[in-house]
């Protein structure tokens, strides 16, 4: 049941424990079978030696529960910058917390 059908608002929280599972070719939550949903940020400059070590968030929106770790991306790689085109205010507001980054990720449909 999504919010839109009466589902009492429930926050997210972050479960290092959480376990996902692959189904039929694609990642599901351990707990409700629904879609796993994930993003990759860089958190340092391209200048930076760490530039290749990024955050790997994932989440399920039915469980309202997300798992977060650090991933090797290479420098070639390109990543989507969900944030791009919030007023600065905003973008810093929303990246300073992951339980905020996540709930803008889900509503947006990530």
């Amino acid at each position: 049941m999504t919010e839109a059908q009466g589902q009492a608002w429930r926050p997210w929280r972050k479960a290092p424990g959480w376990e996902t599972a692959e189904e039929d070719g694609r990642r599901v939550c351990g707990a409700c079978r629904s879609a796993v949903r994930s993003y990759t940020y860089r958190m340092y400059p391209p200048d930076s030696p760490f530039f290749e070590r990024c955050v790997g968030l994932a989440w399920c929106a039915e469980c309202r529960v997300y798992g977060g770790s650090v991933v090797h991306v290479p420098r070639s790689r390109v990543l989507d910058d969900a944030l791009a085109g919030l007023p600065d205010a905003r973008r810093e507001r929303i990246a300073r917390s992951e339980g905020r980054l996540v709930q803008f990720l889900d509503r947006r449909g990530t």
